[in-house]
């Protein structure tokens, strides 16, 4: 008898338990909402309490933690955020990718570059649709002057946001690159002097891909682009399959530019590359079967990480 009493208290229990936790979650839910209209309003600072009341009713709630740590960082105060971010990337849930891109941001505004890096990378593997976070590590390799990290990071970038502000900004920093330039560094960052030898053969590699063309002559600003960027996959493509460790930029980036290179679709993805300048724009209106081949081949050739 005191077995069957001290079962029917247990379920009695048990019940009573799912039912707070129902209401907790029905409570965190309404928190939520409100958080968001109050961020969409941009009343952070309102949003942010919102959220952490969701998460004191509902602590296991991950997007309640995605949601306050971009308050926090859209309210200046990211690095708050990074705890709950990390929470997020240590299961698998649907948040994962998002957080990474938003941990990317986080430690790309704090000048902590090799981090938001490794981020970009992880998000990049989740979702390499995702245009911004593409660009986010073509950026902050700029900055730790990677630049062939850089500059085929912002041709992946402008793949999948080609003919906007941002791909013009984009092009215009490969343009930069070409021409041996690299970011300097900011108030209060400091540069390292101090350079991983693969690193320094991949910029080298650059340098030298391009030494010869101010000799030559071409008959566009395209066609030199052509040229220019052709010679400049290839050196970072044959160089990458040499080297080893870094596995995301030998394989994502450098094999799949060196394909790139070896196929007839060079014209089309320089035009695509330069498509803000004038002479590009008008070249890709009328070689529209150039820029159809272009797109089969992105999607008929296969990325690995």
């Amino acid at each position: 008898m005191n077995c069957i009493k001290q079962l029917f208290t247990a379920l009695f229990v048990l019940a009573m338990c799912c039912r707070l936790s129902a209401q907790n979650n029905d409570d965190a839910r309404a928190l939520i909402k409100e958080g968001l209209q109050l961020n969409n309003e941009k009343k952070y600072a309102q949003a942010i309490e919102k959220y952490r009341l969701a998460l004191k009713s509902d602590t296991g709630n991950l997007f309640a933690g995605y949601q306050l740590a971009n308050s926090l960082f859209l309210s200046d105060k990211g690095a708050e955020g990074i705890p709950y971010l990390k929470k997020i990337t240590q299961t698998d849930n649907k948040l994962k990718g998002a957080a990474y891109d938003l941990l990317g941001l986080i430690y790309f505004k704090n000048k902590q570059y090799s981090e938001a890096e490794a981020a970009a990378i992880a998000a990049i593997k989740i979702d390499p649709k995702h245009a911004g976070t593409q660009r986010m590590y073509a950026l902050v390799s700029f900055h730790q002057n990677k630049r062939a990290q850089a500059f085929l990071g912002f041709c992946s970038f402008i793949l999948l946001e080609p003919n906007n502000a941002r791909s013009a900004e984009a092009y215009g920093n490969m343009l930069h690159i070409i021409q041996g330039g690299n970011l300097k560094p900011g108030p209060g960052e400091i540069q390292s002097h101090a350079m991983e030898s693969d690193v320094n053969a991949l910029n080298q590699a650059i340098t030298q891909a391009v030494a010869d063309f101010s000799k030559r002559r071409y008959s566009s600003a395209g066609d030199l682009l052509t040229a220019e960027m052709t010679a400049i996959f290839t050196n970072i493509g044959k160089l990458a399959e040499k080297q080893t460790g870094n596995d995301f930029f030998r394989n994502y980036l450098a094999a799949y530019f060196y394909k790139l290179a070896q196929s007839p679709n060079m014209p089309a993805f320089a035009r695509l590359v330069s498509s803000s300048t004038p002479e590009s724009g008008k070249w890709i209106k009328e070689h529209p079967q150039q820029m159809a081949d272009l797109d089969n081949w992105v999607k008929d050739t296969g990325r690995t990480f």
